[in-house]
């Protein structure tokens, strides 16, 4: 069971504090009994801080480097999420609205290898 704090499509303005609040909602998360938490990557590094591993991070607003945001304003490439501490990844458009979503899916796998080469 995950809990979702802080949508990624919420703006920068209004997330002032979002850090913080993700980490309260990710408190609550495991005092309910939650497996982990869906959360922006841009806090990954501060869960992974606070919970090491006893919380699950799934990271939605993935987009690889050549799609475009379109209305998520807190993204990540997929190999800055993996590198900023997430389980698992939520990418949707950039695969299911391309012209051979098979080639996309591959293109953000070979992004991903590269980034992992990079980070090492």
């Amino acid at each position: 069971v995950l809990a979702v704090t802080v949508l990624t499509s919420t703006g920068a303005t209004a997330a002032r504090g979002t850090r913080r609040r993700v980490l309260d909602l990710a408190r609550g998360a495991l005092h309910a009994g939650c497996d982990g938490v869906v959360a922006s990557a841009r806090e990954a590094p501060a869960l992974r801080r606070a919970f090491g591993q006893e919380l699950r991070i799934l990271c939605p607003g993935i987009r690889p480097r050549h799609a475009q945001a379109g209305d998520q304003e807190r993204i990540a490439t997929p190999a800055e999420a993996v590198a900023r501490g997430a389980d698992w990844l939520v990418v949707g458009r950039p695969i299911t609205a391309a012209a051979n979503p098979r080639q996309a899916a591959q293109r953000i796998l070979q992004e991903m290898e590269e980034g992992a080469h990079v980070n090492t």
